[in-house]
């Protein structure tokens, strides 16, 4: 069992992250007012803090996570590396749809992140939501196994 210990979101493509102490989590919008929630495989992006830190020390830097572009940041469970993989926190469950493959976007923002995240899913995962609800730090994440 491990917790979740971020949140954020974003207005528009390219905007800075806002993170946030609490927010509901919608089938018709994943993270309230995030600009990729619509319906489909990426409503909502999950990435572990255990693996983030292990990529900033591999760095030789203290990134903040939001630099990866995540929904929700985890710790104390390893997230899914398959499809179909389900992650609940709190009342919300979220169905793993693919890997969050590693975009030109991190090496604009640090050099090196973006071949850093690329082995074994540590971009973090897309995911699907399956039953909505709030979402709030602190908050049990437990994870599905997808088979």
């Amino acid at each position: 069992m491990g917790r979740l210990v971020g949140i954020a979101r974003r207005d528009i493509k390219r905007a800075e992250m806002q993170t946030l102490q609490q927010a509901e989590v919608t089938l018709v919008s994943g993270v309230a007012r995030d600009f990729r929630g619509k319906p489909g495989n990426r409503q909502v992006t999950v990435i572990s803090a255990d693996v983030w830190r292990k990529v900033c020390a591999e760095l030789g830097r203290n990134i903040p996570w939001t630099t990866r572009r995540a929904n929700l940041l985890v710790e104390g469970v390893e997230l899914p590396k398959a499809i179909g993989g389900e992650i609940r926190i709190g009342a919300v469950r979220l169905q793993v749809t693919g890997e969050t493959d590693p975009c030109s976007r991190m090496e604009e923002q640090c050099e090196g992140l973006k071949a850093a995240l690329q082995p074994d899913w540590r971009g973090g995962v897309c995911c699907r939501v399956l039953q909505e609800g709030p979402v709030t730090i602190g908050d049990t994440v437990i994870l599905i196994d997808a088979s």
